[in-house]
């Protein structure tokens, strides 16, 4: 199967992840003459660039390519516009691919002939200590971050509405179009979504899989989730469409506020703040269950546990707050 492969990874100050994601890129089992390899980066300030053109002096299939608007979706357009491969596979820096990555997705594409095919997403960190091991196992539980079949995994090959990152023919993006530009998150799931309104298929592919690197802090999943939910409404906005999300990403927002509303409401009667404290008292409750059970379970750190799903959880329901701000006061 002679088939020519350009794989497309958006950078933007990478280099904690980028070696350890080329480094199981050029250990792929798919052949190195039928594959390139595109870094579109967005002008990184730190040592990304010098990292990935050491690796270009040794492997020709690496290409570096600048992208000044620094966000993913002029990453991605910049690079299907430059690729000489009949399948386009996007991948994503902050993360680590199987050596039969390629040739398992490129393999399930033909075969199916489908638009676009994926694989389970793990959820992993770099440095291993109590706090961040708690981080990963918030960040792979279906509470903490939802039921998509893409983090909870597959025993067979399944359709759905959308993957992570994908292997796309090139066809795909002149029939169903590019990446939005508008978008600064949620553009692989908005270009799926605009995929299946068009008639075309995407399928969940067992066999492999691929590792994602979260970030290890409190601070780095409340900023990072923050975005998340602010997006979720700024996308349906620019869209204009709300079936480019699913109901499951909206749901950090009515419970903040199920806070925030009978708090407003008690200064005119008092009583509906046991409304709010009602609401936060469950929440509580059942977090502590959960994050007891873990602990016991997997023994991961209580604390770390329950910080995390609330980190989590209300970053990101204020972040869609705060888009619903932006839209109603956008000038």
């Amino acid at each position: 199967m002679s088939i020519q492969v350009s794989i497309i990874c958006p950078t933007y100050n990478e280099e904690k992840y980028i070696a350890k994601c080329i480094e199981s890129i050029i250990a792929q089992d798919f052949p190195i003459m039928q594959l390139e390899v595109l870094f579109v980066d967005g002008r990184s300030t730190d040592a990304t660039r010098s990292i990935i053109a050491n690796y270009q002096q040794q492997h020709s299939c690496i290409k570096l390519l600048d992208n000044p608007e620094k966000i993913v979706p002029f990453a991605m357009n910049k690079g299907i516009a430059n690729a000489q491969g009949e399948i386009i596979i996007r991948i994503d820096a902050h993360s680590f691919y199987p050596t039969n990555y390629v040739s398992v997705l490129v393999s399930q594409l033909v075969s199916l002939e489908v638009d676009n095919v994926g694989v389970v997403c793990k959820t992993d960190v770099l440095n291993k200590n109590k706090k961040t091991l708690a981080i990963r196992e918030v960040l792979s539980n279906p509470f903490g971050v939802g039921n998509s079949l893409f983090r909870t995994g597959v025993d067979e090959i399944t359709e759905v509405d959308t993957v992570p990152f994908g292997c796309y023919r090139k066809d795909v993006f002149q029939k169903h179009g590019l990446y939005d530009t508008r978008l600064i998150r949620n553009q692989d799931i908005e270009l799926n979504k605009r995929i299946k309104r068009g008639g075309g298929r995407i399928f969940l592919i067992p066999e492999t899989f691929c590792t994602y690197y979260a970030r290890e802090t409190f601070r780095g999943i409340m900023k990072n989730n923050f975005q998340n939910g602010k997006w979720n409404i700024l996308t349906v906005y620019h869209t204009k469409m709300f079936d480019s999300l699913s109901l499951r990403h909206f749901i950090p927002m009515f419970f903040v506020l199920s806070l925030f509303f009978p708090l407003g409401a008690s200064l005119f009667y008092f009583p509906f703040i046991l409304l709010g404290a009602f609401s936060f008292s469950m929440y509580v409750m059942l977090v502590g269950i959960l994050s007891l059970k873990l602990s016991l379970s997997k023994e991961i750190n209580f604390f770390y546990l329950f910080s995390s799903f609330i980190s989590l959880h209300v970053s990101y329901g204020i972040g869609s707050l705060a888009g619903i701000f932006n839209v109603l006061f956008k000038k």
